[in-house]
């Protein structure tokens, strides 16, 4: 269908728009925006902020051939239903100066070493840690065991699930930050970036 790439885009610039106009002192923000295209052979049902052709950066849950089954459809909603509980309930414990603080491993976008502490960048601000004596690695040895973390240089992590491009030496984050990588890591971390979201489309 001509136009379908744009009218997709369009949706989205939609959806956001009234995401932004709900009052969240009365109901809750929603978990996760969803798209269904019907354009082209497939039809997908995507939680990214950003749409294009390529499928790792619309970070797609799921591939669904059309038309769509009903029970397929609501087979696939529960699974996503299903990811984000599990991505909820999972976080990082951090000594801070401030003592103990619990982190949602979803709300880190990336962690990285600053001086003698462990800086991590959140959704909703920034949390240093106390000094450490231990080798970065070590420290965010539980975010490295979580398969949307991934160690790029010697003391910098970043979380694919907010990575929605990279091009060249820079990640570029759903904030609108660009994280600028090591020479000799780019190329690696972009891959295994493209890895992971083509993982998560054939789940479930």
């Amino acid at each position: 269908m001509p136009g379908g790439d744009t009218l997709i885009e369009e949706g989205a610039k939609s959806l956001k728009s009234m995401e932004a106009k709900i009052d969240t002192d009365k109901m809750n923000a929603p978990s996760f925006l969803m798209v269904l295209t019907g354009t082209g052979d497939w039809a997908y049902l995507t939680t990214s902020n950003n749409f294009a052709a390529d499928s790792y950066e619309v970070r797609a849950f799921f591939y669904l051939l059309k038309p769509v089954e009903e029970g397929r459809l609501f087979q696939a909603l529960d699974g996503a239903v299903e990811k984000l509980k599990r991505r909820r309930s999972e976080s990082v414990v951090v000594a801070t100066g401030d003592g103990l603080r619990q982190i949602l491993m979803e709300r880190i976008r990336y962690v990285e070493r600053v001086g003698r502490c462990i800086r991590y960048h959140c959704t909703d601000g920034t949390v240093d840690s106390q000094s450490i004596r231990t080798p970065f690695r070590e420290m965010v040895a539980p975010l490295l065991a979580d398969q949307r973390f991934y160690l790029c240089g010697a003391s910098f992590v970043l979380n694919f699930q907010h990575v929605t491009r990279v091009q060249g030496q820079n990640a570029m984050l759903d904030s609108g930050q660009t994280v600028p990588l090591p020479r000799a890591a780019a190329a690696d971390f972009k891959k295994a970036w493209g890895n992971y979201w083509l993982a998560q489309t054939h789940e479930g």
